[in-house]
């Protein structure tokens, strides 16, 4: 048997892998210098075994108990395998013979940073950022900290000092452009991205940015600009193409979006989002066989697109074809039954259908989780008029405008009902309300009860609101 026979392996890490099973098979016992000892602890981590790799790490600190190194990385392992107990040891240990290198810290700060305990898990960041001179990653896990405990304010503090240190960091770029977001502060991360483009004008994912913040400002050609110029810098960047076709839909632009949108799949798979936008783009445009055809696309993807099956019932329901629609559109209720807008469509097609009991129930779940959308109101309330349900219909409106006081639709649609119930002093009362509040919208009362344009009393009130 060898005995403490020494080995310089660490120009080879192969080599010294090879050394180190041969060891371990002949029950050998050779010395190796620190490198080879690395090599041979990242080989097995790379290799996704991390038992034997603890395996190494234990061997090594036999031969070199006071190497920091080995302790941070039995750590790194102690807290791969859910160890925490020994990883945090581990690190007290290596803090105890170097308290000044970072990793410690950085490690421990993960370690905290998982188990939720911000506090301890940013007091030991800053003490790596104090000591490290890689402070972007640091940084960046201090944002996250942040993040988690909903303080978006210092999350963008310190995503801003990680891009100071590193202004290629993608990754600080999109985390950035997040916290912006649910702080809903599209000015300044518009400021902030102009201003870091003026110094780093090839940053493709700046644009991307860039062109999101404007999105979210309805500057659509603004965003359509940036887009461009973050394709222009990375051919490939798909999601710049797909938001570019948001863009161009808000534009009513809707055969460029089309366009824009299948130009994604030259970088990418097809993905069910990307085929249900382009959907709604042939159905926008009437081109409704078309549309039929990405809706299915999309669905077949992903039966769960809830939204795909929607469109595939609005394209039935353009033909006309309300009984078929009205399948597809419970489709899409099965995935999503709180959406106001699947409702609206059940209600409208039952109503076409003359499923009137059914209508009147799907309005009511329309004006439920949708309470601010005064069409609702109007044909819910429209349905039971036209069955002589005027009480009813009058209690409906007289809701509609209890959760929406500024709606002058709702007011003149009750000066209609009122009137048709013989309500007459009720409904003037409402008429001055509906006046003062908007008094071009007159010509609404017309359209639902034109034999009122014959009333002089209803014309001279009207009359004195619009000279």
């Amino acid at each position: 048997m060898e005995d403490d026979f020494e080995f310089d392996f660490s120009e080879d890490p192969k080599f010294s892998v090879e050394r180190y099973e041969e060891m371990i098979r002949n029950q050998d016992q050779y010395f190796f210098d620190t490198q080879a000892f690395e090599n041979i602890i990242d080989y097995y981590i790379e290799k996704n075994d991390p038992v034997k790799a603890l395996q190494v790490v234990e061997y090594a600190l036999s031969q070199h108990p006071f190497a920091v190194l080995f302790l941070i990385k039995q750590a790194q392992l102690f807290l791969v395998t859910n160890n925490l107990d020994k990883a945090f040891k581990a690190l007290d240990k290596a803090e105890t013979l170097e308290a000044s290198e970072p990793d410690i810290y950085t490690l421990r700060g993960n370690i905290y940073e998982g188990l939720e305990r911000h506090t301890d898990a940013l007091e030991n960041y800053e003490r790596a950022l104090s000591l490290s001179e890689n402070r972007d990653e640091i940084l960046l896990h201090m944002a996250y900290v942040y993040q988690n405990m909903s303080d978006y304010e210092s999350a963008a503090k310190y995503l801003k000092r990680c891009l100071e240190h590193n202004m290629e960091n993608q990754e600080a770029l999109y985390e950035l452009a997040f916290c912006y977001d649910v702080l809903d502060k599209q000015e300044e991360s518009v400021a902030f991205y102009q201003q870091y483009i003026d110094t780093e004008p090839y940053s493709y994912a700046a644009w991307y940015n860039l062109g999101n913040a404007f999105n979210k400002l309805n500057h659509f050609e603004k965003a359509i600009d940036a887009y461009d110029y973050a394709i222009l810098i990375k051919e490939n960047f798909a999601s710049a193409y797909f938001n570019k076709g948001n863009s161009l839909v808000h534009l009513d632009r809707f055969s460029e979006a089309i366009e824009v949108y299948k130009q994604t799949f030259e970088y990418e798979p097809p993905s069910a989002d990307t085929y249900c936008a382009i959907g709604e783009c042939y159905e926008k445009l009437e081109q409704m066989d078309e549309a039929r055809k990405y809706y299915k696309k999309a669905v077949k993807m992903d039966p769960e697109q809830a939204d795909a099956w929607f469109g595939i019932g609005v394209t039935l329901d353009f033909e006309e074809r309300f009984f078929e629609s009205l399948h597809f559109y419970k489709k899409a209720l099965e995935l999503d039954d709180k959406n106001p807008d699947f409702w609206f469509a059940i209600a409208d097609a039952q109503y076409k259908l003359k499923q009137y009991e059914e209508s009147e129930a799907a309005y009511e779940k329309v004006v439920e989780y949708n309470p601010t959308d005064i069409e609702a109101w109007l044909d819910y309330s429209s349905i039971l008029f036209e069955q002589s349900k005027l009480n009813e219909a009058i209690e409906i409106i007289a809701l509609g405008i209890k959760t929406n006081p500024e709606a002058a639709e709702l007011y003149y649609r009750m000066v209609a009902y009122l009137f048709a119930d013989g309500q007459y002093n009720e409904a003037l009362a409402f008429l001055e309300t509906a006046l003062s509040t908007s008094p071009e919208k007159h010509y609404i009362l017309f359209e639902y009860l034109p034999q009122l344009q014959e009333n002089k009393i209803i014309i001279d009130i009207i009359n004195r609101y619009n000279s």
